[in-house]
C-alpha cells in the first residue's frame, strides 16, 4: 500500500514542458537554428534597414512629387507591420503553427518584392513594399525570436547577437545591390535581384529551423490579459516604444542629408549609409560580448544614451568627414538597440508557454513607434533649405527619454531578482 502512492505520483507527474525539451536539444542543432534565424533576419530586417537608399531614390527621383514624410510612411509601414503582426504570429507559434507561419511569411516577402519591381505609382509601392512585405516579415519575426530564445539559456545573448547581426549584413547587401544595379539594370530588375536573394535565404533557412520545431502548445487565448498588469513588462514595452520613435530616423535620412546638406554624390551618400550599417554589425557583436560580464541592462542603457547624444551632435555637423564619423558611431551604438532587448525578455516573462504571446504584445506597441517615428521627423524636415534640425532633436530626445525608462526598469528588476547586473 505504501508503494502505490509513489507509483501513482510518478505516473501522474506532468510531461516535460516544451522549454525543457528545447533545453535538452542537441547543441549542434541549436546553432543550426541560429544560422536559420540569421538568414531570416537578413531578409526581414535587412529590407527596412536599407530603406534609406529607397527613401533617397523615391524622394529625389522616382516619387519626387511626394514629400519626404509621405515617402517615409512606406518604410515605416513595412517596419511597423514587421513587429505588429507578432501580436498574432507569437501566439500562433506557441500553438504549434510554425510551418504555416514560415511558408506564408516567406511567400509574402518574395511576392511583395516581385510586385514592387512592377510598381510605378505611390499606392502600388505602398501596397507591395509597405504592406505585403511588412506582413510577411511579421509572420516570421516573433516566432524566430521565440525559437532561438527557448533554445539557449547561458548563451542566449550570444545567439541573439549572431542572428541580429543578419540585420546589418542584410542592410549592407541590399544597399550594395541598389547601388550597383539601379543604374545598370533599372529599378525593376534591381528589385527582382533582391527578391531572388531573399528567396535563396529563405530556402536555405527552412531545413535548419525545422530542426527546432516545437510541438503544439496547449489550447489558450491568443491575448494574455495578465500582461497589462505586469509592471516590469509594461516598463519594458514603454522603453522600447520610445527607443523606436528615434532609432530609425538617422538611418532613414543619412543619404538624403549627405546629398542635400553636404552636397555629396549619390554613391558617396550610400557608402556612408553602408558604413553605418557595417558599424552596427560590430556594435551588436560587441554588446552581446559585454553582456556575458555585466548583463543586458548596462550595455542597453549605455548604447541608448550614446545614440541619443550623437543625434544632438549631428546638429553641429557641416562637413563630410564629421558626418562619416557620426554615421559610423551611430551605427555602432544603435546596433545594440535591436540585439539586446530579446535577451532580457525571458527574465521579464519567465513562463515559456507565454513567451511568444508576450513578445507579440510588446512589439506591437513598438510597431506604433516604428510607424510614426520617421514620418514625424520627415514632416519637420525641409529638403529645399536642407533643414534637418527638427528631425535631429526629435530622434535625440526620444532616445534619451527612453534611458530614463530603462533606468526605472533596471531598478525594478534588480529588486525583483535581487541582483544588480541583469
Amino acid at each position: 500500500m505504501t508503494e502505490n502512492p509513489e507509483q501513482e505520483q510518478k505516473q501522474a507527474s506532468p510531461e516535460p514542458a516544451p522549454e525543457a525539451e528545447v533545453d535538452k536539444f542537441d547543441l549542434r542543432g541549436a546553432w543550426w537554428q541560429v544560422l536559420g534565424g540569421f538568414l531570416i533576419f537578413f531578409v526581414i530586417w535587412g529590407l527596412p534597414i536599407s530603406f534609406g537608399a529607397f527613401q533617397d531614390f523615391y524622394t529625389l527621383h522616382y516619387l519626387s512629387t511626394y514629400p519626404a514624410s509621405a515617402i517615409a510612411w512606406i518604410g515605416t509601414v513595412q517596419g511597423a507591420l514587421l513587429v505588429a503582426v507578432g501580436l498574432l504570429s507569437g501566439p500562433l507559434y506557441d500553438l504549434g503553427y510554425w510551418r504555416l507561419l514560415y511558408a506564408t511569411g516567406a511567400f509574402m516577402c518574395v511576392f511583395g518584392l516581385m510586385m514592387l519591381s512592377l510598381s510605378t505609382e505611390y499606392y502600388q509601392v505602398m501596397l507591395s513594399q509597405g504592406f505585403c512585405i511588412g506582413i510577411g516579415s511579421g509572420l516570421l519575426y516573433i516566432p524566430v525570436l521565440t525559437l532561438i530564445g527557448a533554445a539557449f539559456k547561458k548563451q542566449r545573448a550570444l545567439a541573439m547577437g549572431v542572428i541580429t547581426s543578419g540585420i546589418a549584413l542584410g542592410g549592407i547587401m541590399y544597399t550594395l545591390i541598389y547601388l550597383y544595379l539601379l543604374n545598370t539594370l533599372g529599378f525593376g530588375w534591381m528589385v527582382r535581384v533582391i527578391g531572388f536573394v531573399s528567396l535563396a535565404a529563405f530556402a536555405i533557412a527552412a531545413p535548419t529551423l525545422r530542426l527546432g520545431k516545437r510541438r503544439a502548445g496547449t489550447s489558450r487565448k491568443l491575448f494574455d490579459r495578465a500582461a497589462l498588469t505586469d509592471v516590469p513588462f509594461l516598463l519594458f514595452t514603454l522603453a522600447q516604444f520610445f527607443v523606436f520613435l528615434g532609432y530609425l530616423v538617422p538611418l532613414f535620412y543619412i543619404p538624403t542629408f549627405a546629398q542635400v546638406a553636404l552636397h555629396t554624390s549619390q554613391s558617396t551618400a550610400l557608402y556612408i549609409l553602408i558604413g553605418s550599417q557595417g558599424a552596427s554589425l560590430f556594435g551588436r557583436l560587441a554588446a552581446t560580448y559585454v553582456v556575458r560580464y555585466v548583463g543586458v541592462m548596462v550595455p542597453w542603457a549605455g548604447c541608448c544614451c550614446a545614440s541619443g547624444i550623437l543625434c544632438f551632435a549631428w546638429i553641429a555637423i557641416t562637413e563630410q568627414s564629421g558626418f562619416i564619423a557620426f554615421a559610423v558611431l551611430y551605427g555602432f551604438f544603435s546596433g545594440a538597440l535591436v540585439a539586446l532587448p530579446p535577451s532580457l525578455f525571458p527574465s521579464i516573462c519567465p513562463d515559456p508557454s507565454k513567451l511568444g504571446s508576450r513578445l507579440g504584445i510588446s512589439w506591437t506597441s513598438t510597431a506604433v513607434a516604428f510607424l510614426i517615428g520617421s514620418p514625424i521627423a520627415g514632416a519637420v524636415i525641409d529638403v529645399g533649405t536642407a533643414d534637418f534640425l527638427g528631425a535631429q532633436v526629435w530622434s535625440g530626445s526620444m532616445l534619451l527619454f527612453s534611458v530614463l525608462l530603462l533606468g526605472a526598469l533596471w531598478i525594478m528588476l534588480a529588486r525583483k531578482l535581487k541582483r544588480v547586473l541583469i
